[in-house]
């Protein structure tokens, strides 16, 4: 009888062990999720603080193209009061287009692309880019690593109890999967 006793209390011990390591793992992979997510947020707002420096180098050669400074200004603030990965990576496309019109400004004045000034900023915000580009693949893996954690068997019996709720992915601009046409 002493070790019926002891063989059950053996198994309940080992299975609130693996109770308490599926949810310390469901609980870490959410916490890396936003730990990600921060990692984006912290580059993008690298890059808007770069953009107004950027702006006002090239508003010096280009007074004239108020309209692309404008957009550019409205679509930092829209990235700036995003909430959430969707919100914030449809204001992160926008404000990416109005750096390219802005880009495209600048390659009509030669003395601003050969600037010291434009040039290092243009060399930061491309550095920028790079690390968010990284950022939101790295959020995207985690992500999936997590609703997988949310999704799979046993573990999803514990984050249905729990309330873990599935991540959202960040998602690329709509048409950005399209092959561009180049004309000549």
């Amino acid at each position: 009888m002493d070790w019926i006793l002891i063989i059950v209390l053996i198994i309940i011990i080992i299975v609130i062990i693996g109770i308490i390591g599926i949810y310390n793992g469901l609980v870490k992979s959410r916490n890396k999720v936003e730990n990600s997510w921060s990692q984006i947020e912290v580059q993008l707002n690298r890059r808007a603080d770069l953009i107004p420096n950027l702006v006002e180098t090239v508003k010096g050669y280009a007074s004239h193209e108020k309209g692309v400074f404008e957009k550019v200004t409205q679509a930092r603030a829209g990235l700036m009061n995003a909430q959430g990965a969707e919100e914030n990576a449809k204001a992160n496309n926008i404000l990416t287009d109005s750096l390219k019109s802005l880009f495209a400004v600048a390659e009509n004045y030669p003395e601003l692309k050969a600037n010291e000034n434009f040039i290092n900023l243009q060399d930061q915000l491309n550095e920028t880019e790079n690390k968010i580009a990284y950022a939101r693949q790295f959020y995207n893996d985690t992500v999936m690593m997590y609703n997988n954690k949310c999704q799979t068997f046993p573990s999803n019996i514990f984050a249905n109890a729990f309330n873990f709720q599935k991540a959202e992915f960040f998602k690329g601009a709509e048409g950005s999967n399209e092959v561009p046409k180049v004309e000549f």
